[in-house]
């Protein structure tokens, strides 16, 4: 008798393919931070290029321009040209000057917003308190307090635009809030709805001291010595301070002498710049001039050699009124190691008969002034704080990754993101303006916008290619940590001196490492194979999202079904 036989084992369920267009986006919904430049540049081009979008961004200030709306200290302006301090594909030529005031800077930001309708997409005095990814929807969770209250929303992609100059600090100085004259930080200066000039128009008889000697307090300085009795500058770190950036090129270009340091435009100045073919070729000038001049940061360069021995002729010129400030004020370090600031005018200024420039340690703040570690003390009516920025990338409020591992978490203890970019373990999370942006040459708003186009490419990814998440590998980013640590000992920043860019112990943490145009070439082309992805549908085949072999114009019948000859490329023929 034959035994029953044996029932098959079933295989795999055949595969099907899916029932979509090749081209059929996917609805996403992005939440973007913030409302400066990064936010702004992103709605722009995340509202022009990607399809079937929902975005959103949340800004806790009662208006756009981040840094530029929150700073309306004495003297606030860019120190860089203001004509290369704009987004590439938005020419605005009718400056005041070289270097824009910061309420010029507002108006233009106010004015890009309204000619992309970005306005429509903002909602004002709403921030962010809480974030948390949730694996099974690949959505992130976002909680938002609005007039006192919180609400939650979901969203597939969250985009950080938060910057680095949004968290304004006091300085650690014992008695500080003790004073009983005006305090003041720089990142704090209420103006109302006047300016600032107004509000210290009856301070001529007023003794004012500055703490710092950054880029606010040396615009501080500058903007308030004329107008007060006394000011004392009190800095604990010498500095270099730079001629004027590309002063050259604009007399050249603009026909004055090769003598003249003006930073002042003229009615004539202006109106040859309007016209747009002209605007062009002098951004086009300055902005390669600018770009030139990236190995002034090599340690040991000729170029390096050059700046050093140019920047100290400039600042011995500039203090021949007051020799001794000379001895308290340059650095034995390299130009660049800090932050550099155009500040001809800041020397002027402490060379005045009214400036005293004081580096002897702060013991403490009194009631009725600063005193010093060798027991002199000065009596001030005001006290201007232009002590920076918590720069440290840790956010005062929880954004929860896989595993429930916060963002402060995992920048500890230091911050790191693929590309400056994104971030393990985070997905669907992109930073514009993330760890390692930081730049010393390029127009920072030129990298701005590259960031933004790659997180663009990243959600039209997402869209055709039906994921729902994609992050960059855990070893993707030790690898670029691995590669900044071991590019920054051969330029000037590892060297010993107070700065922005490093955490305490010295690594840094702040810049990309290598030019600006390092930067834009970097990520014109993204790496897709250093990210890890989950697909939408549950598959085995990588290939799913390829559909029904069709694409949308087909299956709806409507649309130009010959789209590729709108615009050929033809590119020349190569000389042999």
């Amino acid at each position: 008798m034959s035994s029953p036989a044996t029932a098959p084992t079933p295989g795999p369920a055949p595969y099907s393919t899916g029932e979509f267009s090749i081209d059929d986006y996917r609805p996403i919904k992005v939440i973007c931070i913030g409302a400066g430049f990064g936010g702004i540049v992103s709605a722009i081009r995340f509202r022009q290029k990607v399809p079937n979008l929902d975005f959103k961004i949340y800004e806790k200030a009662d208006g756009v321009g981040g840094t530029w709306r929150a700073n309306r200290y004495p003297g606030v302006a860019c120190d860089v040209p203001a004509y290369c301090y704009q987004f590439s594909f938005e020419d605005q030529s009718q400056w005041s000057g070289v270097f824009a005031t910061g309420p010029e800077i507002l108006a233009n930001i106010e004015r890009v917003v309204d000619k992309y309708k970005v306005r429509q997409c903002i909602k004002l005095e709403h921030e962010l308190t809480h974030a948390k990814w949730d694996a099974p929807s690949g959505k992130w969770t976002v909680r938002v307090r609005h007039a006192g209250a919180e609400f939650e929303e979901s969203c597939d992609v969250l985009l950080l635009c938060i910057g680095s100059l949004s968290r304004w600090r006091w300085p650690e100085i014992e008695g500080l809030k003790e004073f009983g004259g005006t305090l003041l930080h720089s990142a704090q200066w209420d103006v109302g709805n006047g300016t600032w000039e107004e509000g210290v128009k009856d301070w001529g008889n007023k003794t004012v001291g500055v703490i710092g000697n950054g880029a606010s307090g040396i615009q501080i300085v500058t903007a308030l010595q004329p107008k007060i009795k006394r000011l004392v500058n009190y800095a604990r770190a010498k500095t270099w301070i730079a001629p004027t950036f590309g002063i050259g090129v604009v007399n050249t270009f603009l026909g004055r002498d090769d003598a003249d340091s003006s930073l002042t435009f003229t009615d004539e100045n202006r109106q040859k710049l309007k016209d747009p073919v002209q605007f062009k070729a002098f951004r086009h000038a300055v902005e390669r001039d600018m770009n030139s001049i990236h190995y002034l940061v090599i340690r040991e360069s000729a170029a390096q050699k050059w700046a050093k021995e140019a920047f100290q002729a400039h600042m011995i010129q500039q203090t021949a009124k007051k020799p001794e400030l000379l001895e308290k004020i340059l650095p034995e370090w390299s130009v660049f190691c800090r932050r550099l600031t155009p500040g001809t005018s800041y020397l002027e200024a402490l060379c005045s008969d009214n400036a005293t420039y004081e580096t002897t340690p702060i013991k403490r703040v009194t009631r009725t002034g600063i005193e010093l570690a060798d027991g002199r003390h000065d009596d001030l009516d005001v006290l201007v704080c232009a002590t920076g920025f918590d720069v440290s990338y840790h956010y005062p409020f929880d954004i929860v990754g896989r595993g429930g591992v916060t963002l402060n978490e995992r920048w500890s203890p230091y911050p790191e993101a693929y590309l400056a970019l994104a971030v393990d373990g985070f997905p669907n999370l992109f930073s514009i303006y993330g760890p390692g942006s930081g730049l010393n040459s390029t127009p920072i708003l030129v990298l701005l916008e590259n960031q933004a186009n790659y997180a663009v490419k990243a959600v039209l990814k997402l869209q055709r290619e039906r994921l729902k998440s994609m992050e960059p590998k855990k070893e993707a980013t030790a690898d670029w940590t691995e590669h900044m640590r071991a590019y920054f000992p051969r330029t000037v920043y590892t060297e010993k001196c107070n700065s922005w860019y490093k955490a305490p112990d010295g690594t840094v943490i702040g810049l990309w490492p290598g030019s600006g145009l390092h930067a834009i070439r970097t990520l014109a082309e993204p790496r897709w194979e250093d990210f890890e992805y989950e697909a939408i549908d549950k598959t085995r085949n990588r290939l799913h999202w390829l559909g029904a072999g069709q694409t949308e114009d087909e299956r709806t019948g409507t649309g130009d079904l010959a789209w590729y000859l709108v615009a050929p490329d033809v590119p020349p023929i190569p000389e042999l």
